[in-house]
Protein backbone atom coordinates (compact mmCIF):
# COMPACT_ATOMS: atom_id res chain seq x y z
CA UNK A 1 0.00 0.00 0.00
CA UNK A 2 2.80 2.20 0.74
CA UNK A 3 4.37 1.62 -2.28
CA UNK A 4 1.20 2.69 -4.26
CA UNK A 5 0.99 5.90 -2.43
CA UNK A 6 4.48 6.54 -3.81
CA UNK A 7 3.49 5.90 -7.16
CA UNK A 8 0.49 7.84 -6.76
CA UNK A 9 2.64 11.04 -5.71
CA UNK A 10 4.80 10.61 -8.49
CA UNK A 11 2.04 11.13 -10.49
CA UNK A 12 0.62 13.94 -8.47
CA UNK A 13 4.23 15.68 -9.48
CA UNK A 14 4.18 14.77 -12.76
CA UNK A 15 0.99 17.16 -13.02
CA UNK A 16 2.00 20.05 -11.08
CA UNK A 17 4.82 21.38 -13.45
CA UNK A 18 2.10 20.73 -16.82
CA UNK A 19 -0.32 23.25 -15.45
CA UNK A 20 1.63 25.75 -14.67
CA UNK A 21 2.82 27.53 -17.88
CA UNK A 22 -0.13 27.89 -19.18
CA UNK A 23 -1.65 29.51 -15.90
CA UNK A 24 1.21 31.98 -15.36
CA UNK A 25 1.75 32.57 -18.85
CA UNK A 26 -0.69 35.56 -19.21
CA UNK A 27 1.59 37.21 -16.90
CA UNK A 28 4.66 35.41 -18.34
CA UNK A 29 4.87 36.78 -21.33
CA UNK A 30 4.69 40.39 -20.26
CA UNK A 31 7.73 40.22 -17.68
CA UNK A 32 9.37 38.77 -20.63
CA UNK A 33 8.81 41.23 -23.34
CA UNK A 34 7.33 38.60 -26.00
CA UNK A 35 4.23 38.37 -27.71
CA UNK A 36 1.43 35.72 -26.30
CA UNK A 37 1.74 33.11 -28.99
CA UNK A 38 4.97 32.40 -27.50
CA UNK A 39 4.26 30.07 -24.91
CA UNK A 40 3.77 27.87 -28.03
CA UNK A 41 7.80 27.53 -28.26
CA UNK A 42 8.25 26.29 -24.74
CA UNK A 43 5.70 23.59 -25.29
CA UNK A 44 7.52 22.37 -28.69
CA UNK A 45 10.57 21.56 -27.02
CA UNK A 46 9.17 20.41 -23.59
CA UNK A 47 7.05 17.88 -25.49
CA UNK A 48 10.30 17.04 -27.88
CA UNK A 49 11.91 16.10 -25.04
CA UNK A 50 9.36 14.47 -23.81
CA UNK A 51 8.19 12.19 -27.10
CA UNK A 52 12.45 11.23 -26.88
CA UNK A 53 12.36 10.04 -23.59
CA UNK A 54 9.29 7.96 -24.16
CA UNK A 55 10.11 6.11 -27.44
CA UNK A 56 13.35 4.80 -25.89
CA UNK A 57 12.04 4.83 -22.44
CA UNK A 58 11.46 1.03 -22.85
CA UNK A 59 15.01 0.06 -23.60
CA UNK A 60 16.14 2.23 -20.38
CA UNK A 61 13.52 0.79 -17.98
CA UNK A 62 14.58 -2.14 -19.01
CA UNK A 63 18.53 -2.01 -18.32
CA UNK A 64 17.87 0.10 -15.17
CA UNK A 65 14.53 -0.25 -14.15
CA UNK A 66 11.20 1.96 -13.35
CA UNK A 67 12.34 2.63 -10.06
CA UNK A 68 16.00 3.96 -11.01
CA UNK A 69 14.55 5.91 -14.17
CA UNK A 70 11.42 7.63 -12.08
CA UNK A 71 14.12 8.68 -9.41
CA UNK A 72 16.34 10.42 -11.90
CA UNK A 73 13.78 12.06 -13.65
CA UNK A 74 11.94 13.42 -10.96
CA UNK A 75 15.32 15.10 -10.16
CA UNK A 76 15.31 16.36 -14.02
CA UNK A 77 12.17 18.02 -13.56
CA UNK A 78 12.77 19.28 -10.06
CA UNK A 79 15.92 21.38 -11.49
CA UNK A 80 14.00 22.74 -14.52
CA UNK A 81 11.53 24.37 -12.41
CA UNK A 82 14.09 25.57 -10.43
CA UNK A 83 15.58 26.95 -13.84
CA UNK A 84 12.39 28.67 -14.26
CA UNK A 85 12.27 30.50 -10.94
CA UNK A 86 15.64 31.74 -11.78
CA UNK A 87 15.21 32.64 -15.36
CA UNK A 88 16.60 36.22 -16.10
CA UNK A 89 15.35 36.00 -20.15
CA UNK A 90 12.81 33.84 -22.49
CA UNK A 91 15.93 32.24 -23.91
CA UNK A 92 16.63 31.01 -20.63
CA UNK A 93 13.34 29.69 -20.03
CA UNK A 94 13.65 27.41 -23.23
CA UNK A 95 16.55 25.95 -22.14
CA UNK A 96 14.88 25.00 -18.93
CA UNK A 97 12.03 23.16 -21.31
CA UNK A 98 14.94 20.74 -22.46
CA UNK A 99 15.19 18.79 -19.10
CA UNK A 100 11.52 19.02 -17.84
CA UNK A 101 10.56 17.16 -20.95
CA UNK A 102 12.78 14.27 -20.94
CA UNK A 103 11.80 14.21 -17.31
CA UNK A 104 8.46 13.59 -17.91
CA UNK A 105 8.65 11.13 -20.53
CA UNK A 106 9.95 8.27 -19.33
CA UNK A 107 8.38 8.17 -15.79
CA UNK A 108 5.36 8.65 -17.40
CA UNK A 109 5.78 6.18 -19.88
CA UNK A 110 7.56 3.82 -17.36
CA UNK A 111 4.85 4.13 -14.47
CA UNK A 112 2.04 4.08 -16.84
CA UNK A 113 3.10 0.12 -18.23
CA UNK A 114 4.21 -0.40 -14.49
CA UNK A 115 0.46 0.14 -13.14
CA UNK A 116 -1.30 -1.43 -16.43
CA UNK A 117 1.24 -4.15 -15.81
CA UNK A 118 0.71 -5.08 -12.44
CA UNK A 119 -2.61 -3.69 -11.08
CA UNK A 120 -6.13 -3.22 -11.91
CA UNK A 121 -7.86 -0.63 -14.06
CA UNK A 122 -9.19 1.38 -10.94
CA UNK A 123 -6.01 1.98 -9.94
CA UNK A 124 -4.72 3.41 -13.70
CA UNK A 125 -7.89 5.48 -13.43
CA UNK A 126 -6.50 6.97 -9.10
CA UNK A 127 -3.50 6.77 -10.66
CA UNK A 128 -4.58 9.96 -13.35
CA UNK A 129 -6.26 11.59 -10.99
CA UNK A 130 -3.43 11.60 -8.77
CA UNK A 131 -2.03 13.66 -12.10
CA UNK A 132 -5.27 15.49 -11.80
CA UNK A 133 -4.91 16.68 -8.19
CA UNK A 134 -1.17 18.02 -9.37
CA UNK A 135 -2.35 19.86 -12.43
CA UNK A 136 -5.59 21.39 -10.41
CA UNK A 137 -3.19 22.68 -7.53
CA UNK A 138 -0.87 24.30 -9.82
CA UNK A 139 -3.28 26.62 -11.37
CA UNK A 140 -4.34 27.61 -8.03
CA UNK A 141 -1.17 27.94 -6.53
CA UNK A 142 -0.33 30.62 -9.33
CA UNK A 143 -3.51 32.23 -8.48
CA UNK A 144 -3.08 32.49 -4.75
CA UNK A 145 0.01 33.53 -5.13
CA UNK A 146 -0.31 36.35 -7.48
CA UNK A 147 -3.05 37.40 -5.80
CA UNK A 148 -1.44 38.11 -2.81
CA UNK A 149 1.37 40.21 -4.28
CA UNK A 150 3.99 37.40 -5.07
CA UNK A 151 5.51 36.84 -8.42
CA UNK A 152 4.56 34.14 -10.75
CA UNK A 153 7.98 32.69 -9.97
CA UNK A 154 7.11 31.83 -6.76
CA UNK A 155 4.78 29.28 -7.92
CA UNK A 156 7.82 27.47 -9.78
CA UNK A 157 9.93 27.96 -6.62
CA UNK A 158 7.29 26.36 -4.24
CA UNK A 159 6.45 23.19 -6.73
CA UNK A 160 9.96 22.67 -7.48
CA UNK A 161 10.76 22.40 -3.55
CA UNK A 162 7.95 19.96 -3.44
CA UNK A 163 9.43 18.05 -6.70
CA UNK A 164 12.85 17.80 -4.20
CA UNK A 165 11.01 16.18 -1.70
CA UNK A 166 9.15 13.61 -3.77
CA UNK A 167 12.96 12.82 -5.06
CA UNK A 168 14.26 12.12 -1.19
CA UNK A 169 11.18 10.04 -0.85
CA UNK A 170 11.72 8.22 -4.05
CA UNK A 171 15.16 7.20 -3.41
CA UNK A 172 13.71 5.38 0.02
CA UNK A 173 11.36 3.48 -2.16
CA UNK A 174 14.44 1.96 -4.26
CA UNK A 175 14.04 -1.23 -2.59
CA UNK A 176 10.64 -1.52 -2.78
CA UNK A 177 10.88 -1.67 -6.77
CA UNK A 178 13.40 -5.03 -6.79
CA UNK A 179 10.56 -7.65 -5.82
CA UNK A 180 8.85 -6.55 -9.11
CA UNK A 181 11.57 -5.93 -11.46
CA UNK A 182 14.43 -8.69 -12.92
CA UNK A 183 17.93 -8.77 -11.34
CA UNK A 184 20.33 -6.56 -14.24
CA UNK A 185 21.79 -10.54 -15.65
CA UNK A 186 17.75 -11.05 -16.58
CA UNK A 187 17.29 -8.14 -17.59
CA UNK A 188 20.18 -8.19 -20.01
CA UNK A 189 19.15 -11.56 -21.50
CA UNK A 190 15.78 -10.90 -22.10
CA UNK A 191 17.03 -7.51 -23.27
CA UNK A 192 19.17 -9.39 -26.12
CA UNK A 193 15.83 -11.83 -26.59
CA UNK A 194 13.57 -9.02 -27.80
CA UNK A 195 15.94 -7.03 -29.65
CA UNK A 196 16.41 -10.45 -31.79
CA UNK A 197 12.26 -10.11 -31.99
CA UNK A 198 12.82 -7.11 -33.99
CA UNK A 199 11.06 -4.80 -31.22
CA UNK A 200 11.84 -1.42 -32.69
CA UNK A 201 10.68 1.72 -31.35
CA UNK A 202 8.02 1.60 -34.20
CA UNK A 203 7.18 -2.04 -34.30
CA UNK A 204 3.92 -1.38 -32.67
CA UNK A 205 3.02 0.30 -36.24
CA UNK A 206 2.82 -3.11 -37.79
CA UNK A 207 -0.25 -4.55 -36.31
CA UNK A 208 -3.36 -4.04 -37.56
CA UNK A 209 -5.62 -1.41 -36.07
CA UNK A 210 -2.51 0.69 -34.06
CA UNK A 211 -3.38 3.49 -35.76
CA UNK A 212 -6.63 4.34 -33.99
CA UNK A 213 -5.38 3.48 -30.82
CA UNK A 214 -1.93 5.96 -32.07
CA UNK A 215 -4.05 8.54 -33.45
CA UNK A 216 -6.60 8.95 -30.19
CA UNK A 217 -3.40 9.96 -27.93
CA UNK A 218 -2.48 12.45 -30.41
CA UNK A 219 -6.09 14.26 -30.56
CA UNK A 220 -6.31 13.47 -26.60
CA UNK A 221 -3.58 15.42 -25.78
CA UNK A 222 -3.82 18.03 -28.77
CA UNK A 223 -7.39 18.81 -27.07
CA UNK A 224 -6.25 18.50 -23.28
CA UNK A 225 -2.78 20.19 -23.84
CA UNK A 226 -4.67 22.94 -25.09
CA UNK A 227 -7.28 24.00 -22.79
CA UNK A 228 -4.39 23.88 -20.63
CA UNK A 229 -1.88 26.18 -22.33
CA UNK A 230 -5.01 28.72 -23.68
CA UNK A 231 -7.33 28.10 -21.29
CA UNK A 232 -6.62 30.82 -19.32
CA UNK A 233 -5.75 33.27 -22.53
CA UNK A 234 -9.40 32.29 -23.83
CA UNK A 235 -10.89 33.67 -20.27
CA UNK A 236 -8.93 36.48 -20.39
CA UNK A 237 -9.80 37.55 -23.84
CA UNK A 238 -13.44 36.53 -24.64
CA UNK A 239 -14.31 36.80 -21.44
CA UNK A 240 -12.73 39.69 -20.29
CA UNK A 241 -11.58 37.73 -16.57
CA UNK A 242 -8.58 39.60 -14.63
CA UNK A 243 -5.50 37.50 -15.63
CA UNK A 244 -4.96 36.98 -11.75
CA UNK A 245 -8.26 35.31 -11.44
CA UNK A 246 -8.12 33.04 -15.10
CA UNK A 247 -5.58 30.67 -13.64
CA UNK A 248 -8.08 30.17 -10.40
CA UNK A 249 -10.84 29.44 -13.29
CA UNK A 250 -8.80 27.20 -15.16
CA UNK A 251 -8.29 24.71 -12.24
CA UNK A 252 -12.56 24.11 -13.11
CA UNK A 253 -11.19 21.88 -16.21
CA UNK A 254 -8.83 20.07 -13.50
CA UNK A 255 -11.18 19.87 -10.79
CA UNK A 256 -13.60 18.11 -13.81
CA UNK A 257 -10.55 15.83 -14.96
CA UNK A 258 -9.80 14.56 -10.99
CA UNK A 259 -13.24 13.89 -9.86
CA UNK A 260 -13.48 12.41 -13.07
CA UNK A 261 -11.11 9.92 -12.58
CA UNK A 262 -11.89 9.46 -9.13
CA UNK A 263 -14.97 8.62 -10.00
CA UNK A 264 -13.94 6.28 -12.84
CA UNK A 265 -11.74 3.86 -10.87
CA UNK A 266 -15.11 3.04 -8.99
CA UNK A 267 -17.15 2.79 -12.13
CA UNK A 268 -14.26 0.64 -13.65
CA UNK A 269 -15.39 -1.80 -11.12
CA UNK A 270 -18.47 -2.49 -12.98
CA UNK A 271 -17.95 -0.75 -16.63
CA UNK A 272 -15.48 -2.16 -19.02
CA UNK A 273 -12.17 0.51 -20.07
CA UNK A 274 -14.02 1.19 -23.62
CA UNK A 275 -17.27 1.54 -22.43
CA UNK A 276 -15.97 4.09 -20.04
CA UNK A 277 -13.73 5.85 -23.23
CA UNK A 278 -17.24 6.20 -25.05
CA UNK A 279 -18.67 8.06 -22.00
CA UNK A 280 -15.89 10.35 -21.92
CA UNK A 281 -15.93 11.08 -25.54
CA UNK A 282 -19.80 12.34 -25.57
CA UNK A 283 -18.88 14.38 -22.65
CA UNK A 284 -16.40 15.60 -24.21
CA UNK A 285 -17.94 16.88 -26.72
CA UNK A 286 -20.71 18.13 -25.16
CA UNK A 287 -18.41 20.68 -22.80
CA UNK A 288 -17.39 21.97 -25.93
CA UNK A 289 -20.40 22.59 -27.93
CA UNK A 290 -21.29 24.51 -24.84
CA UNK A 291 -18.47 26.23 -24.89
CA UNK A 292 -18.98 27.81 -28.48
CA UNK A 293 -22.02 28.22 -27.69
CA UNK A 294 -22.89 32.59 -26.84
CA UNK A 295 -23.87 31.96 -23.38
CA UNK A 296 -22.43 34.05 -19.94
CA UNK A 297 -19.59 33.22 -18.43
CA UNK A 298 -21.32 30.67 -15.75
CA UNK A 299 -21.96 28.26 -18.54
CA UNK A 300 -18.67 28.56 -20.12
CA UNK A 301 -16.87 27.48 -17.10
CA UNK A 302 -20.12 24.47 -16.61
CA UNK A 303 -18.23 23.78 -20.01
CA UNK A 304 -14.81 24.14 -18.84
CA UNK A 305 -15.69 21.24 -15.90
CA UNK A 306 -17.87 18.66 -18.68
CA UNK A 307 -14.53 18.85 -20.59
CA UNK A 308 -12.34 17.85 -17.68
CA UNK A 309 -15.08 15.02 -17.14
CA UNK A 310 -15.19 13.56 -20.52
CA UNK A 311 -11.37 13.69 -20.92
CA UNK A 312 -11.06 12.24 -17.03
CA UNK A 313 -11.44 8.10 -18.54
CA UNK A 314 -10.09 8.21 -21.83
CA UNK A 315 -6.54 8.26 -21.06
CA UNK A 316 -5.82 5.96 -18.23
CA UNK A 317 -8.45 3.45 -19.69
CA UNK A 318 -6.71 3.70 -23.20
CA UNK A 319 -3.32 3.35 -21.49
CA UNK A 320 -4.54 0.11 -19.35
CA UNK A 321 -6.15 -1.88 -22.26
CA UNK A 322 -2.27 -1.58 -23.60
CA UNK A 323 -1.13 -5.29 -22.83
CA UNK A 324 -5.11 -5.76 -23.84
CA UNK A 325 -4.73 -4.69 -27.35
CA UNK A 326 -0.89 -5.15 -27.92
CA UNK A 327 -0.24 -8.23 -25.71
CA UNK A 328 1.59 -8.30 -22.20
CA UNK A 329 5.08 -8.96 -24.10
CA UNK A 330 4.58 -6.04 -26.63
CA UNK A 331 3.10 -3.84 -24.02
CA UNK A 332 6.24 -1.35 -23.07
CA UNK A 333 7.49 -0.76 -26.60
CA UNK A 334 3.64 0.13 -27.45
CA UNK A 335 3.51 2.16 -24.32
CA UNK A 336 6.45 4.42 -25.30
CA UNK A 337 5.38 4.89 -29.07
CA UNK A 338 1.50 5.53 -27.79
CA UNK A 339 3.67 8.48 -25.10
CA UNK A 340 5.41 9.71 -28.05
CA UNK A 341 2.23 10.42 -30.28
CA UNK A 342 0.66 11.36 -27.31
CA UNK A 343 3.52 14.23 -26.90
CA UNK A 344 3.35 14.95 -30.86
CA UNK A 345 -0.22 15.91 -30.40
CA UNK A 346 1.18 18.15 -27.38
CA UNK A 347 4.21 19.72 -30.02
CA UNK A 348 2.15 20.49 -33.09
CA UNK A 349 -1.46 21.50 -32.16
CA UNK A 350 -1.22 23.73 -29.29
CA UNK A 351 1.18 26.00 -30.70
CA UNK A 352 -0.36 25.75 -33.97
CA UNK A 353 -3.69 26.53 -32.31
CA UNK A 354 -2.22 29.22 -30.46
CA UNK A 355 -0.61 30.99 -33.44
CA UNK A 356 -4.42 31.03 -35.09
CA UNK A 357 -6.09 32.18 -31.69
CA UNK A 358 -3.52 35.07 -31.84
CA UNK A 359 -3.57 35.79 -35.17
CA UNK A 360 -7.43 35.69 -36.10
CA UNK A 361 -9.18 35.13 -32.60
CA UNK A 362 -9.61 33.57 -29.44
CA UNK A 363 -13.15 32.47 -30.30
CA UNK A 364 -12.44 29.59 -32.38
CA UNK A 365 -10.83 27.52 -29.44
CA UNK A 366 -14.15 25.68 -28.66
CA UNK A 367 -14.48 25.06 -32.49
CA UNK A 368 -10.91 23.93 -33.28
CA UNK A 369 -11.36 21.87 -30.32
CA UNK A 370 -14.27 20.24 -30.45
CA UNK A 371 -13.58 18.88 -34.19
CA UNK A 372 -10.06 17.58 -32.72
CA UNK A 373 -12.66 15.47 -29.95
CA UNK A 374 -15.10 14.36 -32.60
CA UNK A 375 -11.92 12.96 -34.26
CA UNK A 376 -10.82 11.12 -31.27
CA UNK A 377 -14.36 9.57 -30.71
CA UNK A 378 -14.33 8.26 -34.13
CA UNK A 379 -10.83 6.42 -33.56
CA UNK A 380 -11.78 5.24 -30.46
CA UNK A 381 -15.08 3.48 -32.00
CA UNK A 382 -12.93 2.16 -34.80
CA UNK A 383 -10.71 0.85 -32.38
CA UNK A 384 -13.29 -0.94 -30.08
CA UNK A 385 -15.18 -2.30 -33.19
CA UNK A 386 -11.79 -3.82 -34.52
CA UNK A 387 -11.08 -5.35 -30.91
CA UNK A 388 -14.39 -6.66 -30.87
CA UNK A 389 -13.38 -8.88 -33.52
CA UNK A 390 -10.81 -10.77 -31.88
CA UNK A 391 -7.55 -9.36 -30.68
CA UNK A 392 -7.45 -5.66 -31.77
CA UNK A 393 -3.82 -5.36 -32.93
CA UNK A 394 -1.79 -8.01 -33.26
CA UNK A 395 1.81 -8.14 -34.39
Amino acid sequence: MIFLVLIYLAFISLGLPDSLLGSSWPLMYMDYGVPVGSAGFISIIISTGTIISSLFSHRVIRRFGTGKVTVVSVTFTAIALLGVYLSPSFLWLLACAVPLGIGAGAVDSGLNEFVAEHYEAKHMNWLHCSWGIGAMLGPILISALTQSDYSWRSGYKSISVIQFILVILLLFSLPMWRKFEKPGLESEKNDKQEMSKDQGVFSPLKAKGAIFAMLTFFLYTSVENSMMLWGASYLVNIKDIRPESAAGWVSLFFLGITAGRALSGFISMKLSNEILIRIGGILLISGLFIMLLPLPTLFTMIGFIIVGLGLAPIFPCMLHQTPVYFNKENAQVAMGLQMAFAYSGTTLMPPLFGQIFARVSFRLMPYLLLFSAIGMFVCTTRLIKRSKKGSAVDF
